[in-house]
Formats: C-alpha cells, structure tokens, sequence
C-alpha cells in the first residue's frame, strides 16, 4: 500500500481540455463538452477536436500542443486506438491528472490489459494521476468541476461507481430521496486510481458527508480496507453495493471492467473490519445512506415496533426479527408508563398497538415514540401502520398530523435513535414532514426493517493486524507431517507424534507413545476418504494389521503413528486460512469434523487475526453454545481455542507461498486445544 495520492489536479483544476469534442450528440465528446463549457467563467476550457471545426458554437484546437499554457487536467475521449497518443500528448501538455472515458481495455482481454498496464506506467512515471479508462468521468460540486456524462445535483453525499449505468441509477434514487452529491467518480477499470485512492480523498472533502460506492474488483484489497476504515474513523460513513454473490455476476464483472471478483464471504469480512455497510441492491444503499445520514453510526439491534392496528405491529415484529434484529419485550415499568397514554386494548409490551388512539389523539404517537425511545434497552424504533392517512377525514386531523410529524421527527432527533418510518401514505403530507426532517420513510415495511439491519451488521472498524514479515524458511513440502511440524512449531499443541516407515518402526513408536493410537499414511490429499486413517489402535497385533493393509491398498509413502485423543468432551473445530488474491490471507473459522460440510457453519476474517478476533469468530458461530457447555457437557477452554486459531492463521499470513491450509478437526476441550489433522496447499508464489 501506498501513501495518499494528491488529487488536487483532478478535483479542482485550474484548466481542463476535452480531447475528442465533438458535434455529436452520440459520443461522450459531445456530452463532456456540454458539460465543460459549463465551467468556462471559473476556469478555462480547451476544446480539442482534430479538425478544429466549431464545437458547440466554441472554437476548437486540432491538437494540445497549440495551448500555450499548461494544462492540468485532460479529458480523453477519442478511439481506443488513439488513446496512447493522446494520454502522451496529455503528459506534454503538462496534464497532472487524465481522465479516460474510451473503452476497449482490461475488459476485452490480455492484449488489452497489456496496453492498459503500459499506459499506467508512462502516467505514473510523469507524476500525474489516470482515472478509467472506461468511465463516465468526475464532478466536484464544491469545485464547481462538471466532468461527467450527466449533471447531478449537489449536495453531501460522495458517490463512487465503477459502473456508469449503476452510478445513474444510484443517483436516481438518492436523489429521489432529496440528495445530493458533493463529488461523482467514475471509476471505469482502476487502471491507475482505484476505489481506496478515492476514498481517501473524501475523507478529506469537507463537503462530504457519506461515501457511496458500487465496486466490482478493490484492487489492493488491504489498502480498501485501510480507506474506509479512515472514512468511517472520520465520521463518514461508506455504503457499498459490490457483485460476487453469484457466478453470473462474477462473469459479468470480468467482461464489463476486467474486474477481478472476490467471494461474497472475503468481502462480507472485509467489510466488517473497515466498518462498512454492505447493500444488496441500489435502493438498499440509497436507503441505507439516508438512515445514515439522519442518524450516524448509531446502534439499532434492539427495536421497539409501534403500530396503529394489530396486523401492523404483528407482521413488522416477525419481519424485523427476521432481519436478524430483536424485538424484546419492554420492562415493566414502561409497560406501565404506555398504559397510562393508552387505551386499555392497547399493546404495551412490544410491539406497540395503539389500538385506535390514533384517530383519537394524532399526538399519541409522540408521546409512545418519546417513551419508547427513552428506554436504555431499546436502541431503535420502527413506526409501522396508517400514519400518514388521518388527515384525509378532515382539516383538522391534517394540521394536527402534520404537527404530530414534525414532532415525532424532533423526538427522534432529541433521542439520537434511529427511526424509521412505514406507511401505507407514504405520499402523504405528514410523511414528506418526516423525510424533511430526516425521518426516513418507506413505503414497505421490510425495507424498513432491513435498512435497520443493514445498519446493524456494520461493525465499529478495527485495527487490522499488520502482514507479518515473509518467513525466512518457506513451507518445504505440502504432506500431513511438514504441515503439522509447521504448526507446531509456532506453538499450536498436537498429539505426540512418530514419523516411520515400517510395522517395525510403527509399532516401536505406538509403545513409545502408549496405546490406544491413531495411524495415518502420508502423501494423502484425504486421507479419511480413502481408508488412510485408522483410529483407536489398541495393541502391537493392531498396528502392525493397519500398516499392512494401507501398504497393501494404498502404498503410502510413509506412515505417522499418533496418540489417540479424548473427544468425549471436546468440540471439534475447523480452522482454515485462503489467500484471496485481492484481500490477501482470510481465515475462516467453523465446526469441525463430520460437521463441516453438513452443517456449513463457518465466519470469516480477514487474517491475521488476534485473540480477541478469533474468539469473536467463535461467537458468531450459529453453533456458538455447544462451546459453552450444553447438556451437562463442560465448557470449553475458548481462550487456549482462539489462541491457537491467532497462531494459525498468523502462521499463514507469514507464508505467501501457502495457497490454502486446513486444521480440521481441532479439538477444543475444557482442558485446552489440540490440532488432530492438518493440510497445506502450496501456490505459485
């Protein structure tokens, strides 16, 4: 990773060229054109058409080099067989920043790729920054800078897109909520600047406030991670919409930028260590975005659901615990204090069921939001029902809902709780009372309550461990005993051990050991699979009938004898660690043994990890209660556990050269930890 990039010639130039103006109200010369007259009284603009025919009623320039003054920031929007010339007679025209909306790139293979890495390194090598190629082009409100395809209204929000389309879309719809954009990026193909240089340059953007982002391929993926996590230390929030959840998106992201995609899981890992929220859809993230920038960073697990009719409160409490939220019963005291505002057939332990006060006094929903949100155990409050539709039996139920709003919204505000609105009128006057005073407002109620969730998924960033530095010695071998020895070694306790070759040999080494033993033959990928493994040896007769079978069927290259362990009161555990080729090492911690495929009861983390991470990954095991004891069975030691799982996955991080490793089973006792099987995939590095 690499320190941050100045992007000042970029944002704020001071003269700007469109290289490829045209006429034509098809091309992108023309559209940036448009949009770069609009500048012409705060900064000067140079049209550059190879003609020099009459651009838009301006006079144009054949060539960059008949400016007389340096040009700070370039547009290039010619063919992509020109587009080395021109990012070169950019460069001599003493352009520090290029933006490069041809396409016909990484998207369209290796060859393309090729001249794209070419063009990166003449870019680099002048001091000068590339956005694209392939995007739509930049926009900095503040700036008063309109160099993108589309104009977009101002405002507080950053919006980052590797998509053009999305990026449109993405608009749309915060826009349709009231927002605005301090800056709009394109990000094309991230030939050059990438997601994590963007980001790092809104943090230092005053004007805004959120960082919205549609990414297919992060690049560096540590150096994301980095930059968001300095956002949201900032105080701004980044809401990310990515693809990688399916094959077919993945497909599609390597023909659209020549994106290189990472699991859903490495990302979802990725994300909870920079403390971002990640959406599933463009109107989740503009949902999420105006919860956000309503309320901040707030916690919202605990919900308090308040409706004006019972099938309201019942489907939006099933709905909001099915988002992974809780709706817990609220204590006594308040119980109490609801019933004396309320109508005896009044629900009062959450959910809410105002049961007809609404109608009867339209300020009852002030008071119940006000109480409800005074609660220490209650972090959150989803509003659900009719509200919004009272004004429509007269004047006076309008007026007094709409006060009934502006209140509510106040209430909200004073708290510093998030709130959420459904109402079957969402296009009420009382409804847009509340999304002007920033009360978000929706017209289903399970965006209500996923917006909710999504902002209850995010977690506060941390400090990531640091890489370890390389290891001096790499891993020699991928077989069971260099993997074991290897992991041992670093201080991960396994069974006492003897590596033979011979029934001999192996039988010397179990009564050295003491009965009852395992045998396992070496050279084996799986060695369960095919009969490699013999549990439970009990005798010299035992060991010797075992090594001569495997010899016999599977012709090992060698055998390990191995002291059987107690599994009566342990949980077995499987540890493995991947090196994703963006995000680097991530470990991955589940259930082990038989279970690991049935049940796929796993969480992830971006490796290293320390103690602290590895126990976390422990509780958030759907599983998560066996390891503390259940059915008379004693807990299990999860500091020694989480211990060996830092030392495992640090172990990896300090080994590039592994590919891919596995300790599964690893026995969590009550007594300690002990790894009984392990496996290393060793890559091309």
């Amino acid at each position: 990773m690499t320190g941050p990039r100045d992007l000042t010639a970029l944002f704020d130039p001071k003269t700007v060229a469109v290289l490829g103006a045209s006429n034509d109200e098809s091309k992108y010369g023309n559209w940036l054109s448009v949009q770069a007259l609009r500048m012409v009284s705060h900064r000067t603009v140079h049209l550059v058409n190879r003609r020099g025919e009459t651009i838009l009623g301006q006079p144009s320039l054949r060539s960059l080099a008949e400016v007389d003054e340096p040009v700070e920031l370039v547009v290039v929007t010619v063919p992509a067989h020109g587009f080395e010339q021109a990012v070169d007679d950019a460069l001599n025209a003493g352009a520090r920043a290029i933006v490069g909306v041809t396409a016909g790139f990484a998207e369209l293979g290796d060859d393309g790729r090729a001249l794209q890495e070419r063009i990166v390194e003449r870019v680099r090598a002048a001091g000068a920054v590339l956005l694209g190629p392939n995007c739509l082009g930049v926009l900095d409100s503040s700036t008063s800078l309109t160099l993108a395809s589309n104009p977009l209204p101002p405002g507080r929000i950053a919006l980052l897109s590797q998509s053009g389309n999305m990026a449109l879309e993405l608009s749309g719809f915060l826009a349709a909520r009231g927002h605005g954009f301090s800056r709009f990026v394109s990000l094309g193909n991230q030939a050059d600047l990438g997601a994590a240089d963007l980001i790092r340059s809104c943090v230092d953007n005053t004007e805004t406030d959120l960082i919205a982002l549609y990414c297919e391929d992060f690049g560096d993926g540590r150096a994301f991670v980095a930059a968001a996590t300095a956002a949201a230390e900032a105080g701004k929030p980044v809401v990310l919409l990515t693809v990688g959840g399916s094959e077919a998106s993945i497909r599609g992201a390597q023909s659209h930028t020549g994106s290189l995609t990472s699991d859903s899981a490495v990302i979802d890992a990725a994300c909870e260590a920079a403390g971002v929220y990640r959406v599933a859809s463009p109107r989740q993230l503009a949902n999420a975005a105006v919860t956000l920038l309503s309320y901040g960073a707030a916690p919202v697990h605990r919900v308090g659901v308040i409706a004006d009719g019972g099938g309201h409160a019942g489907v939006a409490s099933d709905v909001v615990e099915a988002s992974g939220l809780s709706v817990p019963e609220f204590p006594a005291d308040m119980s109490v204090a609801l019933r004396a505002r309320l109508t005896p057939s009044a629900g009062v332990r959450n959910p809410v069921d105002l049961a007809g006060a609404g109608e009867q006094d339209i300020t009852s929903f002030v008071s119940v939001l006000d109480t409800v949100l005074s609660s220490p155990d209650i972090d959150s409050a989803l509003v659900t029902g009719y509200f919004g539709g009272y004004g429509g039996y007269g004047d006076n139920l309008a007026r007094g809902e709409i006060a009934a709003a502006a209140a509510m919204a106040d209430v909200a505000h004073r708290h510093g709780k998030p709130v959420v609105v459904h109402t079957m009128h969402s296009d009420s006057e009382a409804a847009k009372v509340l999304a002007d005073r920033g009360v978000p407002v929706f017209t289903a109620v399970e965006d209500a309550a996923g917006t909710l969730a999504i902002l209850d998924r995010a977690a506060v960033p941390r400090v990531l461990p640091e890489l370890p530095a390389r290891a001096a010695d790499p891993v020699p071998a991928a077989g069971y005993w260099d993997a074991r020895e290897l992991f041992r070694a670093a201080g991960v306790t396994f069974p006492e051990a003897r590596l033979v070759d011979e029934v001999d040999e192996a039988v010397a080494a179990a009564e050295r050991i003491g009965y009852p033993v395992v045998l396992k033959a070496m050279g084996l990928l799986h060695k369960s699979d095919s009969g490699g493994v013999a549990l439970g040896l009990t005798g010299r007769d035992e060991v010797a009938d075992a090594v001569r079978r495997m010899r016999e069927r599977l012709n090992p290259s060698g055998f390990c004898v191995e002291g059987m362990a107690d599994t009566s009161d342990g949980t077995e555990l499987i540890v493995g660690v991947q090196r994703d080729p963006r995000f680097g090492p991530v470990a991955m911690v589940g259930l082990g043994g038989v279970f690991t495929e049935v049940l796929a009861d796993v969480t992830f983390a971006l490796a290293p990890v320390d103690a602290a991470t590895a126990r976390r990954l422990l509780e958030n095991l759907r599983a998560a209660a066996l390891l503390h004891g259940v059915r008379g069975r004693p807990p299990i030691d999860i500091d020694s556990a989480a211990a060996a799982i830092a030392t495992i996955s640090e172990v990896a991080a300090a080994h590039p050269e592994i590919a891919e490793l596995e300790i599964n089973p690893l026995l969590a006792t009550p007594r300690g930890t002990l790894g009984l099987d392990a496996r290393i995939v060793l890559g091309n590095h």
